[in-house]
């Protein structure tokens, strides 16, 4: 285990707990996803610097937070992280910030500045769901990116799929020209986490590994797989 992707529930006393899928819509389209992210943002790194505070010399866990294209396009993104970093002392290597391929290549002269100015900081940049976007390849590297976080959609049905397995593969040798880092969502299984490994994709993430736990219990988790290597 070398970090987790940082989600959100909302837990409410007379619905009980709101999926995502419910309320990240709305908070979208009312602007309040501004102030959730940062919240999530500061918590995120919060929780991760008290994780790596209880490490015992252990190579210390990151984090990636999924960024709306409203913190981005608004001009608060650059501010929010540098608040998150100074409020919980993570240091910035260990921030990975996750964007959409949509996202980037609205105004994307204004974005590469903008994300230019945070890699500056130190911190890691993450294209979410690559490959269902409509980015240019060419502007993967004026976009600062450090890593490829290849759709669940491809990887689902990698054993079995031709195609899906041809555009896996195609991804990972291309992030590889570029000197990025590939990831694989949605990994449910031991073979299609083996068939990754055998294609050099660097990260995989998914139910095969866990699911979504609290922070006390993913700190419990983290543990142990460090017992088993």
């Amino acid at each position: 285990v070398i970090g987790a992707e940082a989600l959100v529930r909302w837990q409410t006393a007379d619905r009980g707990r709101v999926p995502p899928v419910e309320f990240i819509p709305i908070a979208e389209e009312t602007g309040l996803i501004v102030e959730i992210g940062e919240w999530v943002l500061i918590e995120a790194c919060r929780q991760t610097q008290l994780w790596n505070s209880d490490r015992e010399g252990a190579p210390p866990l990151r984090v990636a937070v999924n960024v709306s294209p409203r913190q981005l396009h608004r001009g608060l993104l650059e501010t929010q992280v540098r608040k998150a970093l100074e409020i919980s002392g993570l240091p910035p290597a260990l921030l990975e910030l996750e964007l959409t391929e949509s996202a980037l290549i609205e105004d994307a002269e204004y974005v590469i500045a903008t994300l230019g100015r945070i890699k500056a900081l130190g911190v890691r940049m993450a294209i979410d769901d690559f490959g269902t976007g409509y980015s240019s390849f060419a502007y993967l590297r004026r976009f600062h990116i450090d890593t490829l976080k290849i759709d669940q959609s491809f990887v689902r049905d990698l054993l079995i799929d031709r195609e899906d397995e041809a555009i896996v593969c195609a991804i990972v040798q291309m992030a590889r020209s570029l000197g990025l880092s590939t990831l694989a969502e949605g990994v449910e299984s031991a073979e299609i986490s083996h068939a990754l490994g055998m294609i050099e994709c660097d990260f995989a993430q998914g139910y095969h590994f866990a699911r979504p736990l609290p922070a006390n219990e993913f700190a419990a988790f983290s543990k142990t797989s460090l017992q088993k290597v």
